[in-house]
């Protein structure tokens, strides 16, 4: 799997990408906005790839994708489409590290994904969650079309958090 837009590459994770992992799990935005996934070592970043989303790939054929910038090879964030439980239909979730937010990378890599896995399957509805206080996430959501839908717990979680629907015609 590969994807390309004008400025990124969007492909699967592999375990070369063990200490980018670790990285952006540990920055102060996704430990806020995500939460503590519990990753404090290499050997962690190494089993959540192997455990969340290696098992995706090869369950549902999508999952979390690294972005890459053409112009450069650096690896910048995460986009990708989940199942997660208590959500009925598959959830839409980016992560980017801090020094590459604001630039846009976020709506083009998650367009083109989006736009990729609508070709790839018969998706009724893509959902995505946030927290309420996360407007950045928010404002980008209802940029690619996701509507407003109402405030939900996931299960093992005491958080609000607002439900975004995208709805395929």
């Amino acid at each position: 799997m590969r994807i390309t837009t004008d400025r990124l590459i969007i492909t699967r994770f592999t375990l070369e990408d063990v200490p980018f992992v670790f990285e952006l799990l540990n920055t102060p935005g996704w430990i806020q906005n995500i939460g503590d996934r519990g990753i404090h070592t290499l050997d962690d970043a190494r089993n959540y790839i192997t455990e969340k989303y290696f098992p995706a790939y090869e369950k549902d054929g999508f999952g979390a994708y690294k972005i890459i910038l053409k112009d450069s090879g650096v690896t910048i964030g995460t986009t990708g489409l989940f199942r997660r439980e208590g959500l009925d239909d598959v959830d839409a979730g980016f992560a980017f590290l801090p020094d590459y937010e604001g630039f846009d990378y976020a709506y083009e890599s998650t367009r083109a994904v989006l736009d990729y896995e609508l070709e790839r399957h018969d998706f009724r509805k893509i959902l995505a969650i946030t927290l309420p206080a996360n407007q950045r996430s928010i404002n980008l959501l209802k940029r690619l079309g996701f509507v407003y839908d109402k405030i939900i717990r996931l299960p093992n979680d005491g958080e609000d958090l607002e439900l975004y629907t995208l709805k395929m015609d």
